[in-house]
């Protein structure tokens, strides 16, 4: 738990361009009708990032919310949830270093050698659920995929820019 906690405390920090963003809703559902709403506290205890980084993530989803018109309540038409979820990826990179001389690594100067190059990234995945409180069915999905980088100091802005993005298409339109 605590790498992962780790690893996700870092989730959000990357720049909005690297960003890929997905969104799925139910095309029966009249999402103008929906009007409040409210976070889902039972998902939301179960995410397994860091308090900080969760109060990051829903004062974005917050602000987004209320700039579509939607309003916080204690009776909510819609319930928010989160989730996450990243991997680690290594890369390996096989190259010849750079010799001096001539020919094709003979002759004088120094010999060339295969360097291997070792690197690894964190990607990572916030899914934003909107499920509609009566019929406790999802009826909305966003989600979010980006390249993660621990050591951003402007950390409350990019979460914000990361849920701007995958917010960007709620309410979706059919056409």
């Amino acid at each position: 738990m605590k790498n992962t906690l780790l690893i996700f405390s870092s989730f959000i920090i990357f720049s909005c361009s690297s960003i890929r963003v997905y969104h799925d809703f139910d095309t029966s559902v009249d999402f103008d009708s929906f009007t409040t709403y409210a976070f889902f506290k039972p998902g939301i205890d179960e995410v397994e990032i860091s308090d900080l980084d969760k109060k990051r993530i829903l004062k974005a989803i917050e602000t987004e919310l209320v700039n579509k018109s939607l309003s916080p309540s204690d009776t909510p038409e819609l319930l928010v949830n989160i989730a996450v979820k990243s991997s680690n990826d290594v890369y390996i990179n096989n190259w010849n270093g750079l010799g001096y001389g001539w020919g094709w690594g003979y002759g004088w100067g120094w010999p060339q050698n295969n360097i291997a190059t070792v690197s690894s990234q964190t990607n990572g995945i916030l899914f934003i659920d909107l499920i509609d409180s009566k019929s406790k069915q999802l009826v909305w999905q966003g989600k979010g995929r980006g390249f993660i980088n621990e050591y951003s100091k402007k950390r409350d802005q990019r979460i914000q820019g990361f849920v701007t993005e995958i917010l960007k298409n709620y309410p979706p339109s059919l056409e």
